[in-house]
């Protein structure tokens, strides 16, 4: 009696895939990252989306409409702040630019400040009355600086602003088909996992967006709280530019332990002014929300969703900012989460 052949195509099958899956991975190398923070943008906001619509199954205009609709909607939301920072910030460095062009003609007074530092300020106030103070003098200083390097650097930051709105077009463009075909993809996904791995594999796929959810939740949105609430002090401080200092430093919160860097050069423009009440009462302001967000808030936010204890939240976050950049902030919990799932299943499966 012949031998059944099932079972070698079966394997030969799941090599096949394998093989097509990891080709497929080295072709859109380039496009992963947009790729996976679609699906990330996408899980995180599935929610919203949901009570955005409520589509009739069947009907391709019906969700073709609403996921175009929402996903120029998160577009919106996301262009827009860049799009004022970026207006924002070349308004200063073209005033900065103004500003270097003409210490180096007719030479920059030393700052009232400078002089006051302990230890160090007569010495640089020496130094700075000697090269940046005599008119012309600062040419010496900056004779590297020429045209030939502003253009290289031009170049270079051209190709980046380029290379980097074609990313974000293919992030919106497979944003939209994960709106419009999410339903289907997520139960043929689901279904998948299941026969892969049984009943086990949908509370994995649970688990995982459970994380992902709880981590933009937890980064992103407090992140940006941290922002307002920043920017809305440095606004009754009189801080220069209130508003891009608190969505610069909104935008830094969403990094661990980004937001003192911002609140400590805040401080040090405020002291540099003579400002010193101002400046300690910033401090102490700033760290105090940072203690409430990053201790308080933020933890019960991702490991409470989680079901992650603390440390292995820090670790998830470190550690994928330091492996995959910032999408590795909300990749790095959901592994772990995965991971902790798994260990709790292996460890004490009739509880699971």
């Amino acid at each position: 009696m012949p031998a059944d052949p099932r079972p070698a195509q079966r394997m030969a099958a799941v090599i096949l895939g394998i093989a097509l899956a990891l080709l497929a991975l080295w072709m859109l190398q380039s496009f992963l990252a947009a790729l996976v923070w679609a699906l990330v943008i996408a899980v995180a906001t599935w929610p919203l989306y949901r009570r955005f619509h409520r589509r009739a199954p069947g009907d391709e205009q019906r969700r073709a409409l609403p996921a175009l609709l929402f996903t120029l909607l998160v577009a919106l939301i996301l262009v827009l702040p860049l799009g004022v920072g970026a207006v924002e910030v070349g308004r200063e460095t073209f005033q900065l630019v103004h500003r270097a062009a003409e210490a180096t003609a007719m030479g920059l007074p030393a700052p009232e400040w400078l002089t006051r530092l302990p230890l160090i300020g007569d010495r640089l106030g020496e130094w700075w009355s000697a090269n940046l103070a005599t008119p012309g003098k600062a040419r010496d200083i900056l004779h590297n600086f020429n045209d030939n390097l502003v253009l290289m650097w031009a170049r270079s930051l051209g190709a980046a602003v380029v290379h980097r709105v074609i990313l974000f077009f293919f992030t919106l463009l497979t944003l939209f088909f994960l709106f419009r075909d999410g339903e289907k993809l997520g139960g043929e996904i689901a279904g998948l996992a299941e026969r892969l791995l049984g009943e086990r594999g949908r509370r994995l796929g649970a688990q995982l967006i459970v994380a992902v959810r709880a981590t933009v939740n937890g980064l992103v949105l407090v992140g940006l709280g941290e922002g307002l609430a920043w920017g809305i002090a440095c606004l009754i401080a009189g801080v220069p530019h209130p508003a891009m200092v608190g969505a610069l430093s909104g935008l830094l919160a969403i990094i661990p332990f980004g937001m003192p860097l911002a609140i400590f050069a805040v401080a040090g423009v405020m002291l540099a002014g003579g400002q010193i009440t101002w400046a300690i009462a910033l401090t102490v302001y700033g760290l105090l929300v940072v203690f409430i967000a990053d201790h308080l808030v933020r933890p019960a936010l991702i490991s409470g969703a989680a079901r992650l204890p603390f440390l292995w939240v820090l670790l998830g976050l470190l550690g994928g900012l330091e492996t995959f950049g910032l999408l590795g902030l909300f990749l790095g919990p959901a592994v772990l989460a995965a991971l902790m799932a798994l260990w709790r299943d292996w460890v004490a499966p009739e509880e699971a």
